[in-house]
């Protein structure tokens, strides 16, 4: 019955005939409803209906529900006094669940419950999603509930439970319809455009996917093969163009990163799924031996307005001046004004934390308005030594150094 439950859902009819209880209209009792059940199909029906309310409500009426959960099911201080004590006394595994049970906020185990309903996952996250837009509208009183959701999210959604899958031609519609919607770096405008993008041999594209959320990418990677080191994303995507043999192929491009689920924001997946990637067609591809990626640099230009106000208006003015481009590039990617010390650049940061190096700037890269707007067409390549990637990782995290190419240390030298 529970996994028919899983699969179908629980009518209203059937609920009522099985006896299980009341379906309440009003999202309060509603709510109490799946708190005090203990059955397990009771408890996944009444469940089920909560998110039906919950996802009917428009923006304030969300908000006054979650102000309810906050107020109504926030921790009970007393119990965490009491139970602390008794810990104190007696440090036992009782007392230590004891008091990790009061300092939980009753509303995460609602997450739980909600949780454990047919496409509850998926369902959290757009509440999430929800939450986050909320947020952003100054609703911050809704910031734990925010943070309860991640921390779940991210038990969850733990590296070792997703799935790497290939993303081709062949590919179900319905997934391809969403690659074409998420794509968040460099826009696809047709079908045509994503089958040039998908079909060629020398064209490919990774996604992970979780067992919770099958039909829907968590995040992809789109992947160039090509002869050399690229310096422009226009030859990268363009449409029409002969493909690369594979013998002549030794380096991997990634030239797109896009995650899928605003509700999944604070959960790294890129950093697994590039290098799960280059090893993958490491041992697929003989001689592919170099994996680098063409970068955006989205905050570049939004830096110079503030740091280099006369390179920025000459940007604008489309006054030739690419020593200076580059010397204020390689300073905003290089020297922080961040409090934690991390590179300015949101790209650069993902990257660099990941192990990679700053291997070249390229000028004229990408002549799309996106691409002037944010960098004056500027973009980046960073190598990933697959042998020292890891070692590059540490050193990052442990001085906060950029780790540099040759030709970008020469530059640095010389625009010092």
């Amino acid at each position: 019955m529970i996994s028919s439950i899983m699969k179908n859902g629980l009518s209203l009819s059937r609920f009522r005939a099985q006896g299980f209880g009341t379906l309440h209209k009003d999202i309060n009792q509603a709510t109490n409803s799946v708190m005090q059940t203990s059955g397990e199909v009771s408890s996944i029906a009444f469940a089920e209906h909560l998110l039906d309310l919950i996802e009917d409500k428009d923006d304030e009426g969300l908000i006054i529900y979650l102000e309810h959960l906050l107020t109504e099911y926030d921790v009970d201080t007393k119990g965490i006094v009491n139970a602390a004590k008794e810990y104190s006394i007696n440090k036992n595994q009782l007392n230590l669940q004891e008091l990790t049970n009061a300092a939980e906020p009753g509303w995460i185990e609602l997450f739980r419950r909600l949780n454990a309903t047919p496409n509850g996952t998926h369902r959290l996250i757009e509440l999430r999603e929800r939450i986050r837009l909320l947020l952003k509208q100054g609703n911050d009183q809704l910031r734990p509930l925010d943070a309860g959701l991640l921390k779940l999210f991210k038990y969850w959604f733990n590296p070792s439970f997703l799935v790497l899958e290939k993303v081709d031609w062949s590919t179900p519609a319905n997934i391809l319809e969403k690659i074409i919607e998420y794509e968040a770096v460099h826009q696809i405008n047709s079908w045509k455009d994503l089958r040039s993008r998908l079909a060629p041999s020398d064209r490919q594209c990774f996604a992970f996917f979780h067992p919770l959320v099958p039909e829907d990418p968590l995040i992809f990677v789109e992947v160039a093969l090509t002869n050399e080191i690229p310096t422009s994303i226009q030859n990268i995507i363009k449409m029409d163009r002969e493909e690369i043999n594979l013998d002549e192929i030794n380096t991997a491009v990634f030239y797109s990163i896009s995650n899928c689920q605003d509700g999944l924001s604070g959960i790294s997946f890129g950093n697994f799924l590039i290098k799960k990637v280059a090893h993958k067609l490491k041992q697929e591809i003989q001689g592919l031996n170099r994996f680098v990626t063409l970068s955006p640099v989205p905050g570049l230009m939004k830096w110079m307005e503030n740091n280099a106000p006369l390179v920025y208006e000459n940007c604008l003015n489309k006054v030739q001046d690419d020593d200076s481009l580059i010397k204020k590039t390689i300073t905003y990617l290089t020297e922080s004004n961040r409090e934690d010390l991390l590179p300015n650049d949101p790209v650069a940061r993902f990257h660099l934390g990941n192990g990679a190096i700053f291997h070249k700037i390229n000028l004229n890269a990408d002549l799309s308005s996106k691409g002037m707007e944010q960098s004056h067409g500027l973009m980046i390549n960073y190598l990933y030594d697959l042998d020292i990637v890891e070692k590059n990782h540490e050193q990052f995290f442990k001085d906060k150094a950029v780790i540099l190419s040759n030709e970008i240390k020469s530059l640095k030298k010389k625009y010092s």
